[in-house]
């Protein structure tokens, strides 16, 4: 049994290693800056999906209490979807443009 082991232990010592792929063909990220595959510089910049959220709920409650109708429905979901796109855009435009 020792003798098997010891041949099996040699065989796979013996077997030749896969290349590893040179250092500047692999991708790498370090934060907010990273290069993609083509060697392009890359910034991580936010989606502003916290401003969509934040400015959908304040347009909501905004549009409801706009609306003196007696269906504040109407009111909720305009005020809901003008205080997302403002918020978004709010959100993405006061995030930094360059990358460090």
């Amino acid at each position: 049994m020792r003798k098997v082991t010891l041949a099996i232990l040699a065989a796979t010592m013996a077997m030749p290693v896969i290349p590893a792929a040179p250092a500047q063909a692999q991708s790498s990220y370090h934060g907010r800056t990273w290069r993609d595959s083509h060697g392009r510089l890359r910034c991580r910049r936010p989606n502003g999906t916290v401003g969509l959220i934040v400015g959908g709920a304040a347009g909501a409650l905004a549009g409801h209490a706009i609306d003196g109708g007696r269906n504040h429905t109407t009111g909720t979901v305009l005020g809901a979807a003008a205080g997302a796109l403002l918020g978004r855009e709010v959100a993405r435009s006061s995030s930094s443009r360059r990358c460090r």
